[in-house]
């Protein structure tokens, strides 16, 4: 018979099933709430960590790793969608006096 699952982790497998409903959707507004879900209830665990649930505990950190590579996943899709469109993320670069200058790669979307 397994022991009951403590509230603060009853949260997070809540906020990490939440979290992986909202990357499969494609739903950026139930990822954010998921994310402030799942953070809070890590704080909560951090602060009363349960005994003898290293078991579930491992689990968690499974699922939240798995949640990572999808999160990853997505991130490359939306780089790879704003590459093809003529933009990418304007990452700081430095010239060969060490001065920061934008990378403004642009390609046109259209040819008049």
């Amino acid at each position: 018979m397994s022991t009951p699952m403590s509230e603060p982790m009853q949260r997070l497998s809540e906020a990490l099933d939440a979290e992986r409903q909202a990357l499969v959707g494609h739903d950026v507004h139930a990822l954010v709430r998921a994310t402030g879900a799942k953070l809070d209830a890590l704080r909560a665990l951090e602060a009363a960590l349960p005994q003898g649930q290293e078991a579930r505990l491992q689990e968690l950190a499974e699922r939240n790793r798995a949640n990572g590579v999808l999160l990853s996943r997505r991130r490359r899709e939306v780089n790879w969608a704003l590459r093809q469109l003529g933009r990418s993320e304007d990452a700081p670069v430095y010239d060969n006096r060490g001065q920061a200058q934008q990378n403004t790669l642009r390609r046109p979307l259209a040819v008049a």
